[in-house]
């Protein structure tokens, strides 16, 4: 049986839940609460398996509720399940750590399943949202700074510490061909100096944090 409690601002809403839930035989609603903080509350108490929370709720915000929960029973897996599907709510939910992403107006045979399957470990979106953070990652991905191989290994370098005359020497080319690359990085990543290419670098993954 999997323990679910809803938190939502709208009684009507967490009654039609529970009504959509508690006839299948495995789901089970174990309580309500209408804001994040009395959501976080009753999750202590009450030791669901799956939370159905909405965002945006007058008492209490549902990212942040998500976030403590997590924190305090790492255990519980979080549902986000609410009428907005903007990329900023779809991101901060995410980040929070929420198993799922859904929207209200998800069919009782498609929000069941959905349940089941974050009860399992798996991550449920619906696919407005997954095509959402596709196209988002997609266009990360897009600006991303491309550097050539040989930028990339001149980074490297710098980053364990090389001088411009040792990676020349490395790389059996002149020290100012060196400064050349480094310069075209540097305009390339938006920085000054050495450092900052090599900080700005490990934080596109363009460089792995132990190069």
């Amino acid at each position: 049986m999997i323990r679910i409690l809803l938190v939502d601002d709208h009684p009507v809403v967490r009654e039609g839940l529970r009504g959509m839930l508690d006839v299948q035989p495995d789901l089970h609603v174990v309580g309500g609460a209408s804001s994040g903080p009395e959501g976080v509350a009753l999750c202590a108490r009450l030791e669901p398996d799956i939370v159905l929370m909405d965002l945006r709720m007058p008492g209490g915000d549902g990212v942040d509720a998500t976030r403590q929960i997590l924190a305090a029973q790492p255990g519980t897996r979080v549902v986000v399940l609410t009428t907005y599907e903007t990329d900023r709510d779809i991101l901060r939910a995410v980040e929070a750590g929420a198993a799922g992403y859904l929207l209200k107006d998800a069919s009782s045979a498609d929000l069941a399943d959905s349940i089941r399957a974050a009860a399992r470990g798996e991550t449920v979106l619906a696919p407005t949202v997954a095509a959402a953070l596709v196209s988002r990652l997609r266009g990360g991905e897009a600006d991303r700074p491309q550097l050539s191989q040989r930028e990339l290994e001149v980074l490297r370098l710098v980053a364990e510490g090389c001088t411009n005359s040792e990676i020349g020497h490395r790389l059996f080319i002149g020290e100012s061909t060196v400064k050349t690359h480094l310069l075209r990085t540097f305009g390339k990543l938006g920085v000054s100096d050495r450092t900052a290419a090599v900080t700005r670098a490990m934080q596109l993954l363009l460089l792995s944090t132990d190069s």
